[in-house]
């Protein structure tokens, strides 16, 4: 790398793909780099290295889901018991790894024109965006719907407010809001869903059932046995991956476990006033948060810190009003029965609100106090 840099610097042959050869470096290499004046922060730890650690929790979830592709496809077809586990991951992997590719291919192929065309560093925010769309849209859509969704969202949610860290809402989930208003969610065996069955229930019991038809226990969706979203089918795995966030700084617990308090408090609500109506208020209030996309949300989407709150009061409002509203989406509108994208970007929406009111409660409180002092 060293030996090609100076073909890369002002007046080198390759000049004009500056940004592509420092987007490379710095992926490879911890910069070098240091500020010479001004007071500026030390740390080994860049903003690649932040991202790749959210990939390393992001893992399990998609390690099972993975392997919960390929159980799914092997019971449908009634092969669950002469098939091996490894053949089952490979089958979900083989599935996936298209949409992983192509996921990267459009998004980092824009944001690597857009840098070159206007002269700025290649920035690091979708290493991770790469990864969760594939994790979060059904398994069976077909790859130029994820990529037309991928491009729409970059542009519009993303490049035009100014690439990474400027962005206003996530980026992966206005890439799956994109596909939902366009009709293009699609059902297969995604289409057995649990929250799926419930939006079409009928009556004041409810049991769901897997593929096969057998009963879906709470430890099932615990464990991820249910159809689904690959990345959204286990809670065990999500909470791994939150361990990991947690134990690193990477993510917020002030947002991450608001999110969760909110689910279940409005879970326990709407479980207390059951309507026949309503037949996601007969889910219990730990059914809730283990089905749909309600974790992932909560750990992978909420914690996002530049669409979130940033003051610390701030943050404990912002996950437990997503918590709330999607358990409210989730009841009340039996027409889309998961709520956790859209609460999520509705938030995204009022975090610049919620930080702002609390920064001035702060200040007004502060002023009385000082009246109070003269």
């Amino acid at each position: 790398m060293n030996k090609i840099k100076p073909q890369f610097l002002p007046g080198g042959k390759l000049s004009k793909l500056h940004s592509f050869y420092e987007g490379m470096e710095t992926f490879l290499f911890t910069p070098n780099d240091t500020s010479r004046s001004g007071a500026h922060i030390h740390d080994g730890n860049d903003l690649k290295r932040t991202m790749i650690m959210v990939l390393v929790a992001l893992a399990p979830a998609m390690l099972f889901g993975m392997y919960n592709i390929g159980l799914q496809h092997y019971m449908a077809i009634g092969q669950t018991a002469s098939t091996s586990w490894l053949t089952m991951w490979t089958f979900g992997l083989l599935a996936i790894l298209p949409m992983i590719v192509v996921s990267y291919a459009v998004g980092l192929g824009i944001e690597f024109i857009s840098a070159q065309i206007h002269g700025k560093e290649i920035q690091e925010g979708f290493l991770v965006t790469g990864m969760l769309i594939p994790l979060i849209v059904p398994i069976n859509t077909p790859l130029w719907m994820v990529a037309v969704a991928t491009a729409f969202a970059v542009i519009f949610a993303k490049e035009v407010f100014g690439g990474t860290g400027m962005n206003i809402f996530n980026v992966a989930l206005i890439t799956r809001a994109f596909l939902l208003g366009a009709g293009t969610i699609i059902n297969g065996f995604s289409g057995a869903t649990p929250l799926g069955q419930v939006s079409t229930h009928v009556g004041d019991t409810m049991t769901l059932h897997n593929v096969v038809g057998d009963p879906i226990s709470t430890w099932d969706a615990f464990m991820g046995f249910i159809p689904g979203s690959p990345g959204e089918v286990s809670t065990l795995a999500i909470l791994i991956g939150a361990a990991i966030l947690l134990i690193t700084g990477i993510a917020s617990w002030r947002v991450m476990g608001s999110v969760f308090v909110g689910g279940l408090a409005m879970g326990a609500l709407v479980h207390a006033l059951p309507s026949a109506t309503y037949p996601a208020s007969l889910l219990n209030p730990i059914d809730q948060i283990c089905y749909g996309g309600f974790a992932f949300a909560a750990v992978f989407m909420a914690t996002d810190p530049v669409t979130g709150a940033r003051t610390h009061i701030g943050q404990y409002i912002y996950g437990f009003l997503i918590g709330v509203i999607a358990i409210l989406i989730r009841v009340y509108n039996n027409g889309y029965p998961e709520g956790a994208m859209l609460a999520v970007l509705l938030m995204n929406v009022f975090a610049p609100l919620i930080d702002y009111c609390v920064v001035q409660a702060n200040i007004n409180r502060r002023m009385r106090r000082a009246r109070a002092n003269k």
